[in-house]
This record gives C-alpha cells, structure tokens and sequence, in this order.
C-alpha cells in the first residue's frame, strides 16, 4: 500500500482531514528546504507537497512565481528536489511527499529516469499540472510501474464527465481547485466547493483534496468541512518571501502558520 493511500485510510478511520503544505524547493535558499519540510510535519502536515522551479509556473500567481524565481537563482534543478527528498527521508520515513510542477523537467530528464531516481529517494506521488490524461497514457505507465501515485487536477469549470475521465487517471487523490485563475488570487466560495465535491464524490473513490484561496485557519476549516485534504500553499510561500533574507527563521515560522491552521481543521473535525 502507498503511503498516500495509507495516510488518508489512518486518517478516515481517525476523523481527520489531511493537511498538505506546499513549498518550492530550494527556496529562499536550498539548505532550508528540508529543516522547512521537517518543521511542517512537526506542526500538523499529513503529505508534502514540494515544488519543482520552473521558468515559466503559467498555473501559478506572483507569489509562487517569485518563488521558483528564487530557486532557480540558487541553480536548483529537479534533480536537486529529488536529493532533498532522499535527505529528508533520512529522518522521517512515514510522511508521504508529492513532487508539483510542470512537465518540461520530467521531459527533458526522461521519465524512466525521473520515475527511477525518484523511487529511490522515497518520492510518493507527482502532480504535473500541464500534463492532460489524455497525454498521460506512457507516464502513467511509467509512475505505475515505480509505485509513485499520479495526481491530477479538476477545476471549477471541469464537466461532469471529465471528471469521470481524470477520475480514472488519477491515483492517490484527487486535487480540485478551489477557484478560477492562478494561485494566491480570488476569494474562496466553499458552497460552490461543496456542490463539486459532491459530484465528484459520485465518480470517484479517491479521496479529494482541495487548494487555493486557503489562506488562514477559518478558511481551512470551512474547507474541511467538505474535503478530505485541505492544501494551503501561497500563504506559506508568502511567509517564505518575507523571511527571505532570514531563511534561519523559516522553519519556525513556517510551522506557527500552519500550527493554526491544523488547530482551526482540529476543531472542525471533532464538530462534525
């Protein structure tokens, strides 16, 4: 069994919801990263997301954008990623991480290569936002074959039937995005979360996540109330940027945010 699969089963039968950070790696400085990710799990993350720099992150809004800007002054290459995710396994062996980003790195390293290499270090699941199913059949295969769970996104503007097609596709869990246009914008309507929840809920099994526009405690937990998984990543990412020039405080700061956040979801669950 996967360590996603695993981790949401010990949840449901915990009446939890999950709680899924993003960070990019390598930002603001690469040495941080893993002291960042540790410090996550330590105030209430279930899975990881880490994020892969991009030169162009189309799906995502300025601050993430400023994000793998800076990560990618520090040279930092998804095969830089993939080490930290083999160095945090050092310590931590249970957590599961997701590896988020665009299709162009795992192009041009190959995804034999990248499936093999990633397997190794202990990587759980990869979200590659600009890669359709219907383009997906020879990755899919390949993730498959090296237990690493693929995940996909459905937007608000996603049809009822192709949900069902992502549905079969998917594997771990199911990411909706909460509201239209890029990261960090627009204001979150869980009623309309709700009502798509709902339809996916009649096309998969698979538990649902649900990110962008969760900025503090009050909006994850609406957000719980409705999802399986709540994922927050501007806000973090934001705090990242303001630390910037002090990456010493970053794990402290990172893990007060989301502490709030976990305590907000903790709450909610135990209302239910």
């Amino acid at each position: 069994m996967s360590r996603i699969k695993a981790c949401f089963e010990q949840l449901k039968a915990d009446g939890q919801t999950a709680l899924i950070p993003y960070i990019t790696g390598g930002d603001p400085e690469p040495w941080v990263t893993v002291p960042m990710l540790h410090a996550l799990v330590d105030a209430g993350a279930n899975i990881l997301e880490l994020g892969i720099p991009f030169s162009d992150p189309m799906s995502d809004g300025p601050v993430i954008q400023k994000a793998c800007e800076r990560a990618l002054k520090n040279d930092v290459t998804l095969n830089n990623v993939i080490d930290m995710v083999a160095l945090f396994r050092e310590k931590d062996t249970q957590t599961p991480i997701v590896l988020m980003g665009y299709a162009n790195p795992l192009e041009a390293m190959g995804y034999q290569a990248f499936a093999e290499k990633a397997q190794l270090a202990g990587v759980d699941g990869v979200l590659t936002v600009d890669m359709p199913p219907e383009e997906s059949d020879e990755f899919l295969a390949i993730m498959d074959a090296h237990d690493i769970d693929t995940i996909f996104l459905v937007a608000p503007t996603t049809s009822p039937e192709r949900m069902a097609k992502i549905a079969q596709y998917a594997r771990g869990f199911i990411y909706y995005v909460s509201i239209k246009g890029v990261t960090g914008t627009a204001t979150l309507d869980v009623s309309e979360v709700a009502e798509k929840m709902a339809l996916l809920k009649q096309r998969t099994d698979l538990p649902l996540g649900v990110g962008f526009g969760i900025r503090d405690g009050k909006s994850a937990a609406a957000v719980s109330e409705v999802a399986d998984a709540v994922v927050v990543g501007s806000t973090l990412v934001s705090c990242i940027e303001e630390h910037a020039e002090r990456p010493e405080d970053l794990p402290a700061a990172l893990a007060a945010l989301l502490a709030e956040m976990r305590h907000a979801i903790n709450a909610q669950d135990m209302a239910k």
